[in-house]
């Protein structure tokens, strides 16, 4: 006896989403149930569904000459009179008529059919959603507990948790809601779809469906940082030199980054310019601050100090440090933001201090180390003038400078004289080498390499007349000398056997 059951087929189809693949496949093992606790085993039974789905189910009974199990045997006469050509040891199929099955056998039935189109549909709405997970879902208020908000999401019920909430948002029935796909879980009660509204990716999400350059990744995000409610900060940059990322975020009068700012309840957006220099990028973060100088004070570390003015030192810092806290977890480096007047009263490192000097222009062509008395930073022009005139170009000539040269310079004072050292100690990092090294070398000639002729005469003059140069300030010395005339510091000689 066919059962046609394709109008069913089709309508549970449509209601839950399932394949009729998987729905034939179900009525199949729901039959087969009914068969085995009919019958007691399903060794024998086979179940056909035509094109027209029509299902059928038939026992597999073997012919024999007085039968033993009537469940799987059947008696020759029998088989002859549904098929004349029968005979002892064959196989014939006897189908099966589905109200032979009793009440039990039914119950069984459909409980093994409701399992198991549980299972299939759970395992179906798993893998869709689970392709999902990072997209944007809306669905709407249903009822909450215990601070956890239950969304209709249509095909299933999601849930938006308290720790996932803005703390800007509230909800009545039937609201709607727009929420990031943030996890899919596989639990006994069912499928878990969680909801998360407060997710850097949320807004990630919300910028590529209102900015078609970002979907289009002709303009690309490098980093947000959020807190939930008050505000985001969106580094941005462009993969085309014609387009403006950030103009492009904002839209024309601003209409895109308003859509942005109604969906997140009115939390403040900072879209800010990406940029690969840590100076520019630490100061585009501290936006909407206006910062004048950035000073790298470790780059290994990641530490770095922007200097403001007075009157933005709060908007740089922030609501209980909400901004400068967003720029450090954006650019990944340690800010302390401090005011012009701070600034000036921190003791600086003299690396550091040339670093500020080139921001804040006042030594062009500042590099990396100075070598010039007019490359100083401050100097004063004359004074490096008539050292140049007196062939005192470079800093190493100026430091060789004897005290009794020093007293006969003409055109410069002695407190130009020190100002100027002081001046170089502040910006000129002087490496001491060796000393014996300093001994060999100021036994040469000062003009240079030596011929061997030259070298002979000069070792042929007594030790207490040779010159040499002081370690720690390049004064001239000799050996009969047990201070330097210059800056004090004790001397004593060592001489070694050739």
């Amino acid at each position: 006896m066919a059962i046609d059951i394709s109008e069913a087929i089709h309508q549970l189809s449509r209601d839950r989403g399932m394949s009729e693949e998987l729905i034939l496949r179900t009525i199949e093992n729901t039959i087969l149930a009914a068969y085995k606790r009919r019958y007691g085993n399903i060794d024998n039974a086979i179940v056909r569904i035509n094109e027209e789905q029509e299902v059928s189910i038939y026992a597999k009974k073997k012919i024999v000459d007085g039968v033993y199990d009537p469940v799987s045997e059947i008696d020759l006469e029998e088989a002859q009179a549904l098929n004349p050509d029968a005979d002892i040891g064959d196989e014939i199929l006897i189908e099966v008529d589905p109200k032979e099955f009793d009440r039990i056998s039914v119950q069984s039935a459909k409980q093994t059919a409701h399992q198991s189109i549980r299972e299939i549909q759970k395992d179906s709405l798993y893998s869709e959603y689970k392709n999902k997970v990072g997209e944007i879902i809306i669905g709407y208020y249903q009822r909450e507990r215990n601070g956890t908000i239950y969304v209709d999401l249509g095909k299933i019920e999601g849930i938006l948790p308290k720790k996932y909430q803005s703390p800007r948002e509230s909800y009545r029935v039937n609201d709607r809601i727009k929420a990031l796909i943030n996890e899919v879980n596989k639990t006994p009660a069912g499928l878990q779809v969680v909801l998360s509204r407060t997710h850097t990716d949320f807004v990630r999400a919300i910028f590529e469906l209102e900015v078609p350059e970002i979907y289009d990744k002709t303009v690309e995000i490098h980093r947000i940082v959020r807190e939930p409610g008050y505000r985001t900060k969106l580094a941005v940059y462009s993969n085309r030199d014609d387009v403006d990322p950030v103009g492009a975020c904002v839209g024309l009068k601003g209409v895109r980054i308003q859509a942005i700012i109604k969906e997140l309840e009115g939390e403040k957006i900072d879209i800010l310019k990406y940029d690969p220099d840590p100076r520019r990028f630490i100061k585009n973060a501290l936006s909407p601050a206006e910062v004048r100088d950035v000073i790298v004070l470790d780059e290994g570390k990641h530490q770095a100090l922007a200097v403001v003015s007075e009157s933005q030192l709060s908007l740089a810092i922030g609501k209980q440090g909400l901004n400068v806290r967003l720029a450090n977890r954006l650019v990944d480096w340690a800010i302390d933001v401090k005011t012009d007047a701070q600034f000036e009263e921190m003791d600086i490192a003299a690396e550091s201090r040339r670093a500020v000097s080139e921001l804040f222009g006042d030594a062009e062509g500042f590099g990396d180390e100075l070598s010039r008395i007019s490359e100083l930073p401050g100097v004063d022009p004359l004074i490096a003038q008539t050292l140049q005139e007196k062939g005192l170009d470079f800093i190493e000539d100026f430091l060789a400078l004897s005290p009794k040269e020093v007293s006969e310079f003409k055109g410069i004072t002695t407190e130009q004289f020190e100002a100027l050292h002081k001046l170089i100690e502040e910006n000129v990092e002087i490496v001491e080498e060796d000393e014996k090294v300093k001994q060999s070398e100021a036994a040469l000639s000062s003009a240079g390499k030596v011929s061997e002729d030259e070298q002979a005469t000069h070792e042929e003059i007594p030790p207490e007349l040779e010159a040499y140069e002081c370690p720690e300030c390049g004064a001239h010395i000799t050996v009969d000398m047990t201070s330097c005339p210059n800056c004090g510091i004790g001397l004593s000689f060592e001489y070694e056997d050739e």
